[in-house]
């Protein structure tokens, strides 16, 4: 076994959203997501056959959900359950801290 912290080892330039299988099984994925400012792309939603777990673990989001009208903000500590094909998108990341996520698909 090899210890590793979650808040370990985040580039100092993300280009991109970085997206990281951590473990996988059967039926479940876990990933670290790391955000700088970023944010789903116009018209565009997510659509996903899993649900999904998702934990701010540092840092601030808005996660907006095709039926509502306001986003949901989460901060370090909050979490929410997504059911599978609710779409959803992300319309804001902390630009002047990473925003660490844990998320579970199952």
């Amino acid at each position: 076994m090899k210890l590793k912290n979650i808040l370990d080892d985040i580039p100092g330039t993300l280009p991109a959203e970085l997206s990281e299988i951590l473990q996988a099984g059967e039926g479940v994925r876990i990933e670290r997501i790391v955000s700088k400012g970023h944010v789903s792309p116009g018209g565009f939603w997510y659509d996903q056959k899993e649900h999904e777990w998702l934990l701010v673990l540092k840092g601030r989001a808005a996660l907006l959900c095709e039926s509502q009208e306001k986003p949901i903000v989460l901060k370090a500590g909050d979490y929410l359950n997504i059911p599978a094909h609710r779409r959803h998108r992300v319309e804001e990341t902390d630009p002047n801290q990473e925003t660490v996520w844990l998320a579970i698909y199952y």
